[in-house]
C-alpha cells in the first residue's frame, strides 16, 4: 500500500495542479500584512516547507502555528490557513476557530470533515482534495494549493507552479537514480540512530525526512541545521559514536561560508564516526531541489522499513493516542 502511494507523487502533483486550477478564491476584505499557516504532522510539513520556498520573495511575514493557538497579533489583516488533511484536526480547528474570533481572512484545505463544514457554514474558501490515504502520502496537495493561494491573492508571482511541474518531470526522469540512493540510504540507517543535517534553506525538507523515517520505518532520529547547528550540537559531538548515522543532504545553491561549514563539519564528525552518508539533490530551483529530496526520502523510508521489517501504514500509537484524548 505505502509503495503505492509513494509510487503516486509526480501523478499527485499533476492531479493538484487540476484542483488548483479549477479553485477560486475571494478576495480579502482588509489588506493581508501577515500569513498563519496551521496544520500538525503530515498536512503541516506543507505550510512549512512552503514557508522555506517562499520566505525570500513574499513582502509579508509567514508563520506556522502547530498547536491549539494562535499568535496574539492575528487580526483582520491576517489571512490564516487551515490545513487539515482529514478536516477533523484538533489543534488546526481550534486556531481556525480562533482565527474566526479575530476576523482574520480563512481559506481550509481538507479533504472534508468539520473543517470543511466550518468553512462552509462561514462562507470561507475552501479547497478539497482527495482523501482516504495516509496525511504524509498527500504532501503533494497541500504544496500545490499554499501555493496557489499565495498566488491568486497576488503575494508572490504566478510561476511557482511551474516548478513544482518541473520537479515533477525531475523525479520521473530521475527515478531509477532516485531508488538506488534510497536504498543505499536505507541500508546505511538500518540498524542506528539517524542524524540529519543540512542548511537552513532546506530545514523544513530535513524535518520531512525525520517525520517519514519516525512513521514509515519505526526509527527515531532527528535533524538540525546549519549554521545554528555548528553553535550548540557540534559541541555534542564530543559524545558521539558509531550508534549514530549522519546523514547530510548536500545542495549547490548555498552559502559559501555555510559549504564550507559542511566541509569542515563533516571532517570532525569524521574523525569520531565512519557513519557518515551524504546524499545530493538535483535540480535548478529551490522547489526541484526539494522535491527530489523529499521524494528519495520517501523511497528510503519505505526501504527501510521492508528491510527491519515493519509495516509502513502502521500508525496504531497515533490511533491509540487520539481514542485516548476523546475521552478527555
Amino acid at each position: 500500500m505505502m509503495k503505492q502511494l509513494i509510487t503516486e507523487f509526480p501523478n499527485n502533483i499533476t492531479e493538484a495542479i487540476k484542483i488548483a486550477a479549477n479553485s477560486n478564491f475571494s478576495q480579502p476584505k482588509n489588506e493581508i500584512r501577515n500569513v498563519v499557516i496551521c496544520g500538525m504532522g503530515g498536512s503541516g510539513i506543507g505550510g512549512s516547507i512552503v514557508s522555506k520556498w517562499l520566505e525570500d520573495e513574499l513582502s509579508i511575514p509567514i508563520y506556522v502555528s502547530k498547536d491549539y493557538s494562535l499568535p496574539n497579533f492575528v487580526n483582520e489583516n491576517s489571512l490564516v490557513i487551515g490545513s487539515s488533511y482529514s478536516g477533523d484536526t484538533e489543534e488546526t480547528l481550534s486556531s481556525v476557530e480562533l482565527a474566526i474570533k479575530k476576523g482574520a481572512h480563512i481559506i481550509g484545505i481538507t479533504s472534508g470533515g468539520k473543517m470543511q463544514r466550518i468553512c462552509n457554514e462561514n462562507g470561507f474558501d475552501v479547497v478539497i482534495v482527495p482523501g482516504g490515504n495516509p496525511p504524509r502520502t498527500a504532501l503533494a496537495y497541500s504544496l500545490v494549493q499554499l501555493i496557489n493561494i499565495f498566488k491568486c491573492l497576488g503575494l508572490i508571482v504566478p510561476g511557482r507552479l511551474k516548478e513544482m511541474e518541473s520537479g515533477r518531470d525531475l523525479i520521473i526522469n530521475e527515478g531509477e537514480t532516485i531508488h538506488k540512493e534510497a536504498m543505499s540510504l536505507a541500508q546505511f540507517l538500518k540498524g542506528k540512530v539517524g542524524i540529519f543535517y543540512g542548511t537552513s534553506e532546506y530545514e523544513s525538507v530535513l524535518i520531512r525526512a525525520r517525520q517519514q523515517f519516525n512513521e514509515n520505518s519505526k526509527l527515531l532520529c532527528w535533524q538540525h541545521a546549519i549554521p545554528e547547528m555548528n553553535h550548540n550540537e557540534l559541541v555534542g559531538w564530543g559524545g558521539g559514536d558509531d550508534r549514530f548515522a549522519v546523514v547530510f543532504f548536500d545542495n549547490d545553491n548555498i552559502h559559501p561560508r555555510n559549504a564550507k561549514r559542511i566541509e569542515i563539519t563533516k571532517a570532525k564528525i569524521q574523525a569520531i564516526t565512519d557513519q557518515v552518508h551524504s546524499i545530493s539533490s538535483k535540480g535548478n530551483t529551490i522547489i526541484e531541489k526539494s522535491l527530489y529530496l523529499i521524494n528519495l526520502v520517501d523511497w528510503a523510508s519505505y526501504y527501510l522499513s521492508e528491510l527491519k521489517p515493519v509495516d509502513a501504514m502502521d500508525i496504531k500509537v497515533i490511533d491509540y493516542l487520539k481514542s485516548e484524548l476523546a475521552k478527555f
